[in-house]
């Protein structure tokens, strides 16, 4: 890894046309003479590096530019509009940096637009639509605000990459969605779209990930998307309402493989049939452990990403690899028990049902999900017993069975070893470890009963005075329950019958055995 500034000698060669310089540690301003004589370059990366300052002028005499990649440094300023007049160019990456004002108009041979990750602001320009063959618009994570241009449906037939998630559009997705759309990756997350979803979308037959998280979308669960090879479908924090058990295609989401439906008003039972057709969290342990994207484009320029909670944290995956698994449908208010279909999806590795009202018990058919890694089963109306069969799960790094209503002995072994009080809050009929509150069974394996062998005279001693102990003892609250009900209930007759009854025979059993004490001796 080279360091420092680019020898300036280096850009005194005229007939250079490639200048690979990507993923090194260069630093410094890119002077704004630097690329006068360089009027043959078609190719520039100086990506992943740690420039500063702005985009050199001069870069714009090289009208052969094909490929110009910036991204993962500290530039800053304003996208220069001159970038316009490079018409050769098919790929322009500026993203991860610290670019400020509004989106520039591309050209129109630019088939890759990333600018993601910067300070811009202002709209979507209508022009952007003129680009015909773009096939990649990132502009996440920047301040853009305004409507998403309709235009952009009618660039599906090339556009492949759509990711205009974390900025502040607001109005409807646009609709128009052709048949025969190239679409793959459609990110919306973190923006303030209302409305329905473009029924359009059924014509995106390559579509793998949507997410359209954090948005006041209002809509019944898309069933129609069941006939698409979708993997990835993120729905969280939106107006979704309804139930979610209206299958009539038995490979409806075959593909899927994440699935967020999290913090939306969804009602009824959790959709058994859905679980039984999510074939591709059956299987993908089979599935050779690949990065999503790359199974799509050998060569791509932009980040495949998606917000996730998982483990207890939001966090932000990008490149996703095949074998990752989650279902998350917290927060919403489903009913009724846990199917027990879910202890066939056998790849699963994160599974979130919390903070909904579920009723009855864990399914001992869970513990088939070696391969889970977090379980949160909070805030549920859950009881019984927590199954031994969940020990198997010895991936678990979270587990979360707070505030329900189980009983009983917490399973010990492998990684429940490892989980704190905090997975149990709120359960107050649970005990043993890592609770401070022991199980009966516990006490009474800890106590040892007395043993007594009566021939020996100090151990009948010791029986004879632990029978007067206990006597006395019994006697006690035997007589103080007698005066509560007696004094509470005012001389109740019958109660005072029944004890004179009992203490006649008591009285009358000792004087017989007396006799025949007596007569014995």
């Amino acid at each position: 890894m080279f360091s420092g500034s680019i020898p300036s000698s280096i850009f005194n060669i005229s007939t250079l046309q490639v200048i690979q310089l990507g993923k090194n540690n260069f630093s410094g301003h890119l002077s704004s003479d630097m690329f006068n004589h360089l009027s043959e370059l078609q190719s520039l990366d100086l990506s992943q590096n740690q420039f500063s300052g702005r985009i050199p002028t001069s870069l714009f005499k090289c009208k052969e530019l094909q490929y110009l990649y910036l991204s993962y440094n500290q530039l800053k300023g304003t996208v220069p509009v001159e970038i316009r007049n490079l018409t050769w160019l098919t790929e322009l990456a500026l993203d991860h940096n610290n670019f400020q004002g509004r989106l520039p108009s591309p050209p129109p041979s630019l088939r890759w637009f990333m600018v993601s990750d910067n300070n811009l602001v202002g709209d979507i320009p209508s022009s952007i639509c003129n680009v015909r063959s773009l096939q990649g618009l990132s502009l996440f994570k920047n301040n853009l605000v305004g409507t998403i241009p309709q235009c952009l449906g009618n660039l599906s037939f090339s556009l492949v990459d759509l990711e205009l998630q974390m900025n502040n559009f607001h109005g409807t997705i646009p609709g128009n969605f052709s048949e025969g759309c190239s679409l793959r990756n459609f990110n919306l997350n973190s923006n303030q779209l209302k409305g329905s979803l473009p029924r359009s979308w059924v014509n995106c037959r390559d579509l793998k990930l949507l997410d359209l998280a954090n948005n006041n979308l209002n809509d019944t669960f898309p069933h129609w998307l069941g006939i698409l090879d979708i993997e990835i479908l993120v729905l969280r924090s939106n107006r979704f309402y309804g139930r979610i058990d209206n299958f009539e295609v038995t490979s409806s989401f075959s593909h899927l493989r994440i699935i967020d439906l999290s913090h939306n008003d969804f009602i009824g039972y959790l959709p058994m049939k859905f679980f039984e057709n999510l074939h591709a969290i059956r299987d993908s342990n089979k599935r050779k452990a690949e990065y999503m994207i790359d199974l799509y484009d050998e060569d791509r320029f932009y980040d495949n990403s998606v917000l996730i909670t998982t483990k207890g944290l939001e966090l932000q995956f990008i490149d996703i690899l095949t074998t990752f698994t989650a279902i998350d449908f917290s927060s919403n208010r489903f009913a009724g028990q846990i199917p027990e279909v879910l202890g066939e999806l056998h790849s699963l590795l994160v599974l979130n049902l919390s903070h909904n009202s579920l009723t009855g018990s864990i399914p001992s058919v869970l513990g088939n999900l070696s391969a889970l890694e977090s379980l949160d089963l909070s805030s549920n109306k859950l009881q019984g017993r927590i199954p031994q069969e969940l020990v198997n799960m010895i991936f678990l790094e979270v587990l979360n069975l707070s505030q329900n209503h189980f009983v009983g002995q917490i399973p010990q072994g492998n990684q429940f070893g490892t989980f704190s009080n905090d997975s149990y809050i709120g359960n107050l009929g649970l005990c043993g470890l890592p609770l401070s509150k022991k199980c009966d069974d516990d006490q009474n394996s800890e106590t040892h009963p007395i043993k007594f062998d009566e021939d020996d005279d100090t151990t009948r001693e010791l029986n004879w005075k632990f029978s007067i102990l206990m006597g006395y003892g019994c006697g006690l609250v035997l007589g103080l329950s007698m005066g509560y009900i007696v004094f509470t209930t005012g001389k109740p007759w019958w109660f005072i019958r029944i004890i004179e009854r009992v203490l006649q025979k008591y009285v009358t059993g000792k004087n017989r055995r007396r006799q025949g004490r007596k007569q014995h001796n």
